[in-house]
């Protein structure tokens, strides 16, 4: 057997090292138990969002087109925004998503859903007809302006 071949051949017995296998055996079992210990305990959940008061609202429908585009209007009929306006892309997001959940649920039409702001400032967005609930939290300033700003 010649020299490289013992080299590979050692080699390819640790690829990965025997300590680090230990850690991270070590690591999930520290975590498994700080979960066990917080259940057993009750250890009360932390970073859990607190829904504020609702101190305005506005109802809204969304409809979209083949190419993406979703108009957005009052409940009378008044267009006040465009997936298509400068920064308003996350409109057409939102109304993908709320388009996805009613085909989920099977709900027929298209209803109305709320843009509502809580009275710690957090715009949501929330829709009866599914249930779907989305605190616009962590998407960014000018996505939640986007809805802000159907409010103001």
């Amino acid at each position: 057997m010649s020299q490289l071949e013992q080299q590979m051949r050692h080699r390819d017995k640790e690829m990965v090292p025997r300590i680090l296998v230990q850690a991270m055996f070590a690591l999930m079992f520290a975590s498994l138990a700080l979960v066990a210990y917080a259940q057993w305990f009750n250890v009360p959940n932390r970073g859990v969002l607190v829904e504020a008061p609702v101190v305005q609202t506005l109802d809204i429908v969304m409809e979209g087109d083949r190419n993406g585009v979703y108009l957005v209007t009052t409940t009378d009929g008044n267009q006040i925004a465009s997936s298509a306006d400068e920064k308003g892309g996350f409109l057409g997001v939102i109304g993908r998503v709320i388009d996805r959940e009613r085909f989920k649920q099977n709900v027929v039409g298209n209803p109305p859903f709320q843009v509502v702001r809580r009275e710690n400032g957090n715009i949501a967005i929330l829709d009866d007809a599914t249930g779907l609930r989305v605190e616009l939290i962590g998407y960014g300033q000018d996505n939640v302006a986007a809805f802000a700003g159907l409010l103001d």
